[in-house]
C-alpha cells in the first residue's frame, strides 16, 4: 500500500488496511493527524509479523495472531526504545484495526483485544494563570509590525481562551460564521456539532481582525487568512505564541491548546459545571472533562505546601 512504508503483507491486505482508513475518515470523523498516526501504528505492527514470520502477511495470518505474538511485538516496540504511552496508543490502534477486520472477516481476535496497554501516568493540563492567559493574549497583539497580522492572532488566541476552541476548530472558521454570534456552532472532533457562548471580548476581537484585514470576507472561504490570503497555518499561531512567552517568561506548556486548557481549569475553579463544560469542549465522555478536577486539586495542593512548607 503506497504511504505506508511497509512490505511484506499481501495486495488485498493493504486493500483492507486501505478499506479501514477509509471507515475511519467516513464513520468514525478521524482527523488527519489520528489517521496518520493510526496507520503508521498498524503497518509497524504488520512490520514486525512479517520480520517475526519471515513470509508475506494475509488475513488468515492475521486471524491466528496469539498472545504470544502480541507479547513478543509489545516487548519489540519496548525494546526499541517506544514509551509506554506511545505503546499504549499503538496498542490502542492495533485493537481498533482487529475491532474491524474481525466483525468485517468474521474470526475471534480474543488474543488480541484482550492485550493488556502498559500502565503510564496520566499527563495532566497545564493550563496558564488567569494573569498569564491575559497577558499571553496582549503580548500577541503588540508583537507583529503589521497591525491587521497582530490583530489576527490576537483574535485566534482569543477564542482559544475565551471559547475553549481547540485550534483546528478557529481556524476552520469561515466568512459564513461572521459577525460572529452570541452563540456559536462548531464542528469538532468527530464530526460532533457543539453550542459555544462567544465572549463579547472574543467579538471585539474578530471585528477589530476584519476592519483592518486586506482580504475580502467571503462565505464559505477561510476566516483568518494568511500574509498571502491563503487560509492561515496552525504553526504561524503556535510561532507567535512562542514569541509572546519567551517575552512574558511563560514555560514551553504556553502552547495555542493550554489555551483551552486554561478555559476549562479557569470554568471549573470559577464554579462551573463539569457537565455544562464538557459540552462546552465537546469532549464525548465526562472521563476526558474530569481531569481538570485533578489540575485544581493539584494547583490547590501546591498552594497548601507553599503555605505550609514541612519543618
Amino acid at each position: 500500500m503506497a504511504g505506508v512504508g511497509v512490505t511484506g503483507f499481501s495486495p488485498a491486505l493493504g486493500a483492507l488496511l486501505a478499506q479501514w482508513i477509509d471507515h475511519l475518515r467516513a464513520l468514525d470523523g478521524a482527523s488527519d493527524h489520528t489517521v496518520t498516526a493510526y496507520r503508521a501504528d498498524v503497518a509497524g505492527f504488520f512490520g514486525f509479523l512479517h520480520q517475526h514470520e519471515g513470509e508475506s502477511l494475509g488475513v488468515a495470518r492475521l486471524a491466528q495472531v496469539s498472545q504470544t505474538d502480541m507479547r513478543a511485538w509489545m516487548a519489540h516496540e519496548r525494546g526499541r526504545g517506544l514509551s509506554s504511552r506511545s505503546l499504549a496508543r499503538a496498542l490502542s490502534s492495533v485493537k481498533s484495526f482487529y475491532r474491524w477486520l474481525s466483525d468485517r472477516e468474521g474470526f475471534d481476535a480474543t488474543h488480541v483485544l484482550s492485550a493488556r496497554a502498559p500502565k503510564f501516568p496520566a499527563r495532566l493540563p497545564r493550563p496558564l494563570s488567569v494573569d498569564g492567559a491575559k497577558a499571553m493574549i496582549s503580548q500577541v497583539e503588540v508583537q507583529s509590525m503589521e497591525p491587521w497580522v497582530a490583530a489576527r492572532d490576537a483574535a485566534v488566541v482569543t477564542l482559544l481562551y475565551g471559547c475553549g476552541l481547540r485550534i483546528s476548530e478557529a481556524l476552520g472558521l469561515t466568512g459564513t460564521d461572521v459577525p460572529l454570534p452570541e452563540v456559536l456552532r462548531i464542528r469538532g472532533k468527530g464530526d460532533k456539532e457543539r453550542l459555544v457562548p462567544v465572549l463579547p471580548a472574543a467579538r471585539q476581537a474578530v471585528a477589530d481582525y476584519l476592519r483592518l484585514c486586506p482580504w475580502p470576507v467571503e462565505p464559505g472561504v477561510a476566516l483568518f487568512r494568511g500574509v498571502r490570503g491563503g487560509p492561515l497555518n496552525q504553526r504561524l499561531v503556535a510561532l507567535a505564541m512562542e514569541r509572546a512567552r519567551s517575552a512574558l517568561g511563560l514555560p514551553a506548556t504556553a502552547t495555542p491548546h493550554a489555551m483551552r486548557h486554561s478555559f476549562a481549569t479557569h470554568l471549573l475553579a470559577a464554579g462551573g459545571d463539569l457537565r455544562a463544560i464538557q459540552e462546552l469542549l465537546g469532549h464525548a465522555s465526562l472521563s476526558s472533562t474530569q481531569i481538570y478536577t485533578a489540575v485544581d486539586t493539584a494547583r490547590l495542593m501546591e498552594v497548601y505546601r507553599a503555605a505550609h512548607p514541612r519543618a
